[in-house]
């Protein structure tokens, strides 16, 4: 059977422009220039401001005291024109202004200040480091991005850089179209963030993602969007990774192998996907299975009215064949029980399943795989762990996934999707 191939695409480059955490950057600038500017002016070394700007260094300290920015600034940009003045008058200056720019919300002012306070080099090794970071932050706020990442590598190397800053960097190559350092970046925030113990950022995976699509990297793709369910388990996700994963599927088993994943993680999203897989189903001598699934679609409202047609159609015959299936459920019942082989047991759980009975489907299923001789193993193990996880029998499921593994000719993509199917089962899903 054909089936439709999606083209599977992300945002653009001037989404990702326009989702600069700014007000992240923003909201640490205050706190990042605090401890320069902390209403002194003597330094680590005992230094002091000289007595030619005593005057302008205190009003503009008393200014600072009490938030009057504006008028600090004057009285800094007064001390900044006396003469002679040391290295220290001119570092303790500018990292005042750039302080009282910071609060005025004067990021381009506050930029050039702190660079001119960084390059007096009269800041001792620690707050020179902190100075390095925060003009990271301001430069990446200001959108100056190639200053920023060299901001960035500077607070890296010395040891000052958060998880955050990070991200940022990877967020800035990213905007800057250098997937590959975005790429070195987004793992060194992710190792960060699992050092520390915690959970990295989903838009580390995302710039990932969207590199490999604009390189039409699949594989990329694929393995950017298995990161992102790992840590989301959002629905969009799935959808984005099992169309491609079917892309190139030509062979129906696996295919409908697929979309019991799409089915079963939520992740289907137009009726034609509904309308496959029960065909498919069909196909697979499962009209009560078939049957429930396009019964979804149409609750769902993703049949559209061109195929609301054929689609009844197609409903009312499955349906037809899924009330023949019913009545023959204790003939093929009895003869499962006779027959020494598992492959009518599974047969029998696979009808049982369609019509929402887990209980009996784990009864018929477990009966086959204890008697062996089973045609697919495979779609036994899935059944299985689908009925089981229908019970709520989550620990149960991940087992009978996990022996997925020991089917020989199983299809390596098909497995993996179970493996993170199973991986993932019992957390709640995201959108």
């Amino acid at each position: 059977m054909t089936h439709l191939i999606h083209n599977v695409r992300y945002r653009s480059w001037k989404y990702w422009t326009a989702s600069v955490s700014v007000g992240l950057l923003v909201a640490t600038l205050g706190v990042l220039a605090s401890p320069r500017a902390a209403l002194s002016a003597e330094g680590s070394k005992g230094q002091v401001i000289s007595r030619v700007i005593a005057k302008e260094m205190t009003a503009a300290q008393k200014d600072l005291a009490s938030q009057k920015w504006a008028d600090a600034i004057v009285n800094l940009d007064a001390a900044a024109a006396k003469s002679p003045l040391t290295a220290f008058d001119k570092k303790t200056i500018y990292d005042f202004k750039g302080f009282a720019n910071v609060k005025l919300n004067n990021l381009k002012a506050a930029q050039e200040a702190y660079e001119q306070a960084l390059a007096t080099g009269a800041y001792s090794s620690e707050d020179a480091a902190k100075t390095t970071r925060l003009l990271f932050r301001i430069a990446a706020s200001n959108q100056q991005y190639a200053k920023a990442i060299e901001f960035g590598k500077q607070a890296s190397e010395i040891g000052s850089a958060t998880t955050d800053d990070l991200g940022v960097m990877a967020q800035l190559y990213y905007l800057q179209k250098d997937c590959k350092n975005s790429a070195v970046w987004a793992d060194k925030a992710i190792a960060a963030a699992r050092k520390a113990g915690e959970a990295p950022k989903e838009n580390l995976y995302q710039f990932k993602l969207q590199c490999a699509s604009d390189a039409g990297d699949t594989p990329g793709e694929i393995s950017a969007l298995v990161d992102l369910i790992r840590l989301t388990n959002k629905t969009s996700y799935w959808n984005s990774l099992l169309r491609l994963e079917r892309q190139d599927e030509r062979d129906d088993h696996n295919l409908l192998m697929i979309y019991r994943v799409m089915y079963n993680t939520n992740a289907m999203t137009v009726g034609s996907d509904y309308i496959e897989m029960a065909q498919l189903l069909g196909d697979a001598a499962l009209p009560g299975e078939a049957a429930a699934v396009l019964d979804k679609a149409f609750a769902t409202g993703l049949i559209k009215d061109e195929q609301k047609e054929r689609t009844t159609r197609l409903s009312v015959a499955l349906k037809t064949r899924a009330d023949a299936d019913k009545k023959n459920l204790p003939q093929l019942s009895a003869e499962a029980t006779k027959n020494p082989a598992g492959e009518l047991s599974v047969k029998l759980g696979e009808v049982y399943y369609g019509f929402g009975d887990y209980a009996n489907t784990v009864t018929a299923i477990s009966s086959a795989l204890q008697k062996g001789q089973i045609k697919h193993q495979d779609e036994a193990y899935v059944y299985l762990g689908l009925a089981q996880a229908a019970l709520k029998n989550t620990a149960d499921a991940k087992k009978s996934f996990g022996l997925l593994k020991s089917v020989p000719d199983i299809s390596q993509r098909v497995l993996k999707l179970w493996d993170l199917y199973a991986e993932k089962l019992g957390t709640a899903a995201g959108t």
